[in-house]
């Protein structure tokens, strides 16, 4: 997918850093040493923040010590992200802490403090500080001194996979229509694990309090698209989802009960679209739709989204669900004309 303005850094390989960059941190975890300075390219640390780096390091470093004694190191953080991997010999533990650290970042969680980061991960401070400081010397994270927060070089993470998706740049000319045709929002969506993934999207200018974007990530079981993705999982893995995935209720319509989901999604596939009326927030009500390649299998999901206010169920489904059936089509042709899909 084409992104404007936008460009990977490809300039540091794994644990090499670009000219000018300062080293990274320790296999074992250790903070980097207090005498490197960071270069004030793109990416890297200011002077600025190199300062509040130190000054960091050096607010903290009493959490490090409690009686004298050195608290627990990385490996005894619990519940640690990856401790069902603890065994697995081709795990990186420190890889999967890491990322849990960047993960903690969120909306409503633009700056947090070390113990907020702890707390979110599931690691000690001594630990989540070492990874926090890190990646702040990595220019992935920024810090005053108290909190920390992400800095754009995180969307470098990403973009390797938004850029070899080809379904974005087909799709969004035919979600910016449907938009425009129906003035709702719409989006598409893939399956990861037990959530969906947004990405594609074309919103109305309507306020709505949830708030979406690409990346953006719903559990499944309470998204219109969620439910047409599980539709078109095979019986075992199926199974395997309704058996392991933790059914969060945000409402009081949210359907939790996995042998319901089950009856849902069976029906789901029969009728070839899902329509959920305020079980994921209060007042929004979505309607989605496969996207099929050329062997029937679903790949994604595309949906409507509008106020409850505006579109009663009936409505969804005579005045929204036509054209976004059409629209359906008319995408998995262009896939398939590009020999995508």
């Amino acid at each position: 997918m084409r992104t404007s303005g936008r460009r990977a850094n490809t300039s540091a390989e794994a644990g090499q850093p670009a000219d000018g960059a300062v080293p990274v941190a320790p296999a074992d975890g250790g903070v980097p040493p207090a005498d490197s300075t960071a270069s004030p390219e793109e990416g890297t640390a200011s002077p600025e923040e190199g300062a509040a780096f130190s000054a960091a390091l050096s607010e903290d470093g009493a959490a490090l010590s409690e009686n004298g004694k050195r608290l627990p190191e990385v490996g005894a953080a619990a519940p640690a992200p990856g401790a069902a991997h603890a065994r697995d010999s081709d795990f990186v533990q420190s890889l999967d802490r890491g990322l849990a650290v960047i993960r903690a970042f969120g909306p409503d969680r633009e700056r947090l403090s070390l113990s907020e980061v702890a707390r979110a991960t599931g690691l000690t401070r001594a630990a989540a500080r070492r990874f926090l400081l890190t990646l702040v010397r990595l220019g992935y994270v920024r810090s005053d001194g108290r909190e920390f927060s992400l800095r754009p070089r995180v969307l470098e993470l990403g973009y390797a996979y938004l850029s070899g998706l080809a379904l974005p740049e087909v799709a969004q000319p035919h979600l910016e229509e449907l938009s425009a045709k129906l003035h709702e929002s719409s989006s598409i969506s893939v399956l990861d694990g037990q959530q969906i993934v947004y990405v594609a999207r074309v919103a109305t200018k309507r306020i709505m309090t949830v708030a979406i974007s690409v990346g953006t990530r719903f559990p499944a079981h309470a998204a219109s698209m969620g439910r047409v993705l599980l539709a078109g999982l095979s019986e075992a893995e199926l199974d395997k989802y309704l058996a392991e995935a933790t059914f969060e209720a945000f409402t009081e319509q949210t359907v939790t009960d996995p042998g319901q989901l089950r009856e849902i999604i069976g029906e789901v596939g029969r009728q070839g679209y899902s329509i959920v009326d305020q079980e994921l927030e209060e007042g929004l009500r979505a309607i989605a739709a496969p996207i099929k390649d050329s062997s029937g299998a679903v790949t994604a999901a595309v949906n409507v989204s509008a106020h409850a206010k505006r579109h009663s169920r009936e409505a969804m489904l005579t005045q929204l669900l036509p054209a976004l059936l059409e629209t359906a089509r008319q995408i998995e042709i262009d896939l398939k004309s590009q020999g995508l899909g």
